[in-house]
């Protein structure tokens, strides 16, 4: 049993003693009268979380489970720092998170979760499970129409079978260091960045782009993609920013848009440079945005860049081959 401890609050411009919640364990300082801290203190067991409390940190512990019904009294809470901990998905209740509907942020990241939690609040908008054991993810956020960034990288993930099927504001996605054969069949439409850096995809659907007119940063680096596996025009849509396809089977510099700045693809085994993967027509007003271009670990040399690269990659600073 957690007995609250007492503190003294400054009220009115004046000392009055008020009894403030806290489980021993943890502080629960007057400056921020709605935080509570146990981050780092060898705890087996998540305490006793008091209704006030809106922010609560219980990050770098030994907590193994989440027992039922240890936040039916904290309904207020706002966010909640889990990581680091050794959570078991056997030891956490089904309905453990049915109160919270005012939870916005939930990290559980590095721990030893084999499935994502049951009955996630609807009002969460971000969401960390990086770094734990889950292998499926399928219609488990149909359910969580705000959720805004979702981070599920160093899982071992395989595929999705529309699992993120629901999330209708998802803006952010982390799906790196899985087990990806393939690109998900579909993302939500509001997506604007993708990460799927080591895995081992081999291709890229044709018109992937066109399906999601907000996507502006991809990363691919760290897979199996080759020149086959990249349809003509697939990554030459208006609206991408930046494109990491580093450490991977390129022998061609794929075609893309003048709109995008950063262009990653060292590593590859690209041969020749060809201008007109940034420009199809060159004069004074047509040229490329980018301004980071990396060519290094290739097989090509800085003699292999034409001269006229200088008028169609007029704002990038420097090549690197």
């Amino acid at each position: 049993m957690c007995f609250p401890k007492k503190a003294l609050v400054l009220q009115n411009a004046g000392w009055q003693s008020e009894a403030v919640d806290c489980p021993l364990e943890c502080d629960c300082p007057t400056a921020y009268p709605t935080a509570m801290y146990c981050h780092s203190r060898n705890l087996q067991h998540i305490p006793y979380v008091p209704s006030h409390i809106k922010y609560v940190y219980l990050q770098r512990n030994q907590i193994t489970g989440i027992q039922d019904g240890v936040f039916d009294n904290a309904t207020n809470l706002v966010w909640m720092i889990l990581s680091h901990n050794q959570l078991s998905s056997e030891k956490i209740s089904d309905s453990v998170f049915v109160k919270l509907g005012s939870l916005d942020r939930l990290y559980l990241d590095n721990n030893e979760l084999t499935h994502v939690p049951h009955n996630l609040p609807r009002s969460l908008t971000d969401l960390r499970l990086s770094y734990n054991k889950i292998t499926n993810i399928s219609k488990l956020f149909e359910s969580m129409p705000n959720l805004t960034i979702l981070q599920l990288q160093g899982n071992v993930i395989e595929e999705v079978k529309g699992g993120l099927m629901g999330l209708e504001s998802l803006m952010i996605l982390d799906m790196s260091k899985n087990k990806l054969r393939k690109i998900p069949d579909s993302f939500p439409k509001e997506l604007q960045q993708l990460y799927l850096e080591h895995n081992n995809i081999k291709r890229v659907p044709a018109g992937f782009l066109t399906m999601y007119p907000n996507l502006q940063f991809i990363r691919l680096s760290h897979n199996s993609l080759t020149d086959e596996g990249l349809p003509t025009s697939v990554f030459n849509t208006s609206t991408l920013v930046e494109l990491d396809l580093s450490f991977n089977k390129l022998e061609k510099i794929p075609l893309v848009s003048r709109n995008l700045e950063n262009l990653y693809l060292h590593a590859n085994k690209i041969k020749e440079f060809s201008l007109s993967s940034f420009c199809d027509t060159i004069d004074g007003k047509n040229f490329s945005k980018l301004k980071v271009l990396r060519l290094d670990a290739n097989k090509i040399s800085i003699r292999d860049i034409p001269v006229e690269a200088a008028y169609c990659l007029r704002l990038v600073s420097s090549i690197n081959v």
